[in-house]
This record gives C-alpha cells, sequence and structure tokens, in this order.
C-alpha cells in the first residue's frame, strides 16, 4: 500500500516541483514500501523450497524478478512516451508534455501495485496446523477410554 500511495502522489508533482515538498516525501513512502515488500516477498517466494532446491528457487526467483522489471519498465516507458508524443501533437511545452507522460506511468504502476495486492489477499491463504485435528483425536481416545 505504501508503494501504491507514493505512486498516487507523484501524480500530483507539477512541472516546477520542489523537491522539499514533492519529491522527498513520495521518496520516503517508496522507500519504506520496498523495503518492507521485498523481504517478505522473497521469504515467502522462498518458503516452500527444500534445502536441496533452495538455489534453484532462490535464482528462479531473482530472474523472475528482473525480468518483470524489465518487462514492466517496458510497458511503462513505452506508455509514458506515445502519452508525451500525444501531448507535444496537441501544443504542450516538451516540460509538461514529459510531466504528463509520467503521470501515466506512475497511475499504471499503481494500479498494478493495486491489483497485485488483490491476487495475493484472495490467492494467499494461511497455512492451517494441525494442532485441532490432534486434539480432536485426542478427544476421542478419551472418551474410548472410559
Amino acid at each position: 500500500m505504501l508503494i501504491a500511495a507514493g505512486l498516487l502522489l507523484f501524480t500530483r508533482s507539477p512541472v516546477d516541483a520542489n523537491y522539499v515538498t514533492d519529491v522527498l516525501p513520495v521518496m520516503v513512502l517508496l522507500g519504506a514500501g520496498v523495503g518492507t515488500s521485498f523481504p517478505a516477498l522473497m521469504t515467502l517466494s522462498m518458503s516452500g523450497a527444500t534445502p536441496q532446491d533452495a538455489g534453484l528457487a532462490s535464482g528462479l526467483v531473482n530472474t523472475t524478478v528482473q525480468v518483470g522489471g524489465a518487462l514492466g519498465l517496458a510497458v511503462l516507458a513505452t506508455l509514458s512516451t506515445t502519452r508525451t508524443s500525444h501531448l507535444r501533437d496537441t501544443g504542450d511545452s516538451l516540460a509538461s508534455a514529459l510531466n504528463g507522460g509520467y503521470h501515466l506511468a506512475y497511475i499504471v504502476a499503481a494500479a498494478l501495485v493495486l491489483v497485485s495486492i488483490v491476487v495475493a489477499v484472495t490467492v494467499l491463504k494461511p497455512e492451517r496446523t494441525s494442532a485441532p485435528a490432534e486434539a480432536h483425536g485426542r478427544e476421542h481416545s478419551c472418551a474410548e477410554a472410559a
């Protein structure tokens, strides 16, 4: 949520943005979001790997992160460039058109982050322990013994 908030906050940055008021708060949000989510995601992605497969799983996770980041950057850069070109064609200044193109990329990136949160909440379920089953089994044992 911190990453999405940072990206959405970045869409409000004007062409003549001030670092302290327009950029620094976004960087703090993005840094906190990445700093808290990436270790958790790496732990989650490695949690099912056996010790024998840990190296392979780690390599696959890191490769997926790199490829996903490259593809995401390519898509966002393409959207931003297309929007910038469109704004330039309608008469906007270069700075204003670039800012508009970046704003589109930030909105799309924030939407992708929100979609990934929804997918994670929907798909990931907590692992059930067998403690209730063991307690249930003991109740039957005690009843049978009586």
